[in-house]
């Protein structure tokens, strides 16, 4: 009688470990799913996503497009050899992508978009 008496702890404990597991799971895979970004490249990019997006003077015309500057910040590189990390108040990053590097100022409240270089 112990023994059915444990499995069915057992069991009560698995059902609502799955259920949790299954709802978690949908959420990351999800169109509004939770993105996990483990790697320093990742939470710099989902960082400055997060933040207005502002154009400096140097910018030309041609390249204030958000799309193309969105573009940078989910699918570029940091190159954090070049970036200043330590700068205050806003840390410097140098983001590639296609060839292209885009300079970006990260400041608490808001991205700098200063410019794009052509390789």
């Amino acid at each position: 009688m112990a023994f059915l008496r444990r499995l069915g702890w057992y069991l009560v404990g698995l059902s609502i470990g799955i259920v949790f597991l299954v709802f978690f799971l949908k959420k990351k895979s999800g169109e509004e799913g939770i993105d996990f970004c483990y790697f320093p490249n990742c939470r710099v990019l989902k960082d400055m996503r997060s933040k207005p997006l502002t154009f400096g003077e140097a910018l030309p015309q041609q390249y204030r497009d958000t799309v193309l500057i969105q573009s940078f910040l989910t699918d570029g590189d940091v190159d954090f050899g070049k970036s200043d990390t330590k700068a205050e108040p806003c840390k410097i990053y140098y983001v590639e992508k296609d060839a292209k590097t885009l300079k970006v100022q990260n400041c608490p409240d808001k991205i700098v978009v200063g410019e794009i270089k052509v390789n």
